[in-house]
């Protein structure tokens, strides 16, 4: 039986060491997947790829890279999260022929704004040209952004961000719908990016935003109670 959203929340742990005698699902680990991209995504661009790694000896691979941390050496799958910002244009284009086919759910202004929000704004936020026009464009905003109200994240590295904070909500989404079905997850930050681009022969524009063990938690991989700062700390309310 599935468990509810907060329950699904409150079992998440990040689990360093998989129980090695318990096998998971793969087409479980899947169905979590397709949870995962129904995550917000800013502009709906969907800028990501997620790598379902299964295969015994890709895993030992991964693994090494990964420094052979317990979490990648245990996992009995891995998923990769990948940020694809170079397919900003295709997946701008891709909305418009959503929008397109589905006219009658939208009002002809609705549909008017939507095509110029892709056609226009999306190319004036994501366009450039080995930095120049991304500087140019945070230079503008901030100008104009002296007399008035003005979205100032225009630079190269900016939408990378962007990119990178939808792709880690898709893999948020994924790890709380493995966790609904009494699976664990680890998100893990030290591997060698470099080798494993090459390893899964990844786009060159591509960029790991990251790599997940999955299985079944064991005792020793969860690291005692769970700490979180104290919530009056962080919680400000105005």
């Amino acid at each position: 039986m599935e468990k509810t959203v907060s329950e699904a929340i409150e079992f998440r742990r990040s689990i360093r060491k998989f129980d090695a005698r318990k096998e998971i699902d793969t087409e479980i680990v899947k169905k979590c997947l397709k949870n995962g991209v129904l995550a917000p995504t800013s502009s709906n661009l969907q800028l990501w790829e997620f790598y379902h790694i299964t295969n015994k000896e890709l895993l030992t691979s991964i693994s090494k890279i990964c420094f052979n941390q317990p979490a990648a050496s245990t996992a009995k799958e891995i998923v990769i999260t990948i940020v694809r910002k170079d397919l900003w244009k295709l997946r701008a284009n891709q909305n418009i022929d959503f929008f397109n086919s589905n006219k009658e759910v939208l009002s002809a202004k609705q549909y008017d704004q939507t095509k110029k929000y892709y056609t226009k704004a999306i190319p004036l936020v994501y366009k450039d040209f080995y930095g120049i026009l991304s500087f140019s464009k945070f230079i503008f905003a901030y100008l104009v952004g002296i007399f008035k109200v003005m979205y100032r994240q225009l630079r190269s590295s900016d939408t990378r961000i962007v990119a990178h904070k939808s792709a880690a909500l898709a893999s948020q989404n994924f790890m709380i719908s493995m966790s609904g079905f009494g699976y664990d997850t680890c998100p893990m930050e030290g591997f060698d990016s470099l080798k494993l681009k090459n390893l899964l022969r990844l786009n060159k524009k591509s960029e790991i935003n990251m790599v997940i063990g999955c299985g079944i938690r064991s005792k020793e991989g969860v690291y005692g109670k769970r700490f979180r700062i104290p919530f009056e700390e962080v919680y400000f309310r105005k």
